[in-house]
């Protein structure tokens, strides 16, 4: 087993006890609200009909199932991607649960895998997901794709952890870091302003992160420089917002 096989053994175990643990936004985990930039972006699109989301990394639904809650008047879709089963077989529960299973469609697959058309979104959602493709030059594959899949005035919101530390928190004894890319923060932000040059950055944030989490029969501290990066593809005119942001 090499080691990116290995870290994916380890996630899906991790996520798989999450999922069947807590449920969608129970309070007292991470499942419990969607990310908030991730839904504030949704206002740069308002007005607009036959929206088009990609969520990659989608997960049970914490973020696709309130976009999708959001758009479904305005004949929205959200393509929600997984490379878990637990993910997409909760997040097919959870859409029926919630009444958007007529607006939300599952894929499980690697992000790595998917083919994005060209142009063919509106918004285009990555949280903590990118960071476990299987290489660096993945990670800028993966980026390109989100580009080109990105509708003239459309959105890429990008939520990437850098420079990743795990710690043993009853021997303070420092772990290897299970993520398949983990890059220092500067060379992470680098690369994504490579990617999207010419774009409107509507908001970049890093942020320092601490949270336990078990790995195995331990419990650790994971410490993260967490990057959020927001860009739009160049000027949209239908936009109230367009010439404000």
């Amino acid at each position: 087993m090499n080691r990116v096989e290995y870290i994916r053994r380890e996630e899906k175990k991790y996520h798989d006890s999450c999922y069947e643990n807590y449920t969608l936004f129970e309070k007292g985990s991470w499942l419990y609200k969607p990310v908030r930039t991730v839904m504030e972006q949704l206002s740069l699109l308002k007005g607009k009909q036959d929206i088009r989301v990609l969520d990659l990394g989608s997960g049970v639904g914490r973020n696709s199932i309130p976009i999708a809650n959001e758009i479904k008047s305005s004949n929205g879709k959200v393509v929600c991607v997984d490379l878990l089963p637990s993910a997409i077989k909760k997040l097919s529960q959870y859409c029926k649960e919630y009444g958007v299973e007529q607006v939300i469609e599952l894929v499980q697959t690697d992000i790595a895998e998917y083919q994005i058309k060209q142009k063919a979104y509106d918004y285009i959602v990555a949280v903590s997901s990118l960071e476990h493709v299987s290489s660096e030059s993945v990670f800028d594959s993966v980026l390109e794709k989100m580009a080109a899949g990105t509708k003239e005035g459309g959105l890429n919101c990008i939520i990437v952890n850098s420079e990743v530390e795990e710690v043993d928190i009853e021997t303070n004894e420092q772990l290897d870091a299970l993520m398949e890319v983990n890059l220092k923060t500067e060379d992470m932000i680098h690369k994504i302003r490579g990617i999207y040059n010419g774009w409107e950055v509507v908001k970049q944030v890093v942020k320092p992160l601490e949270y336990k989490i078990v790995r195995g029969e331990k419990d650790v501290n994971l410490r993260t420089n967490a990057i959020t990066y927001v860009v739009r593809k160049g000027k949209d005119p239908f936009s109230t917002y367009a010439n404000s942001i």
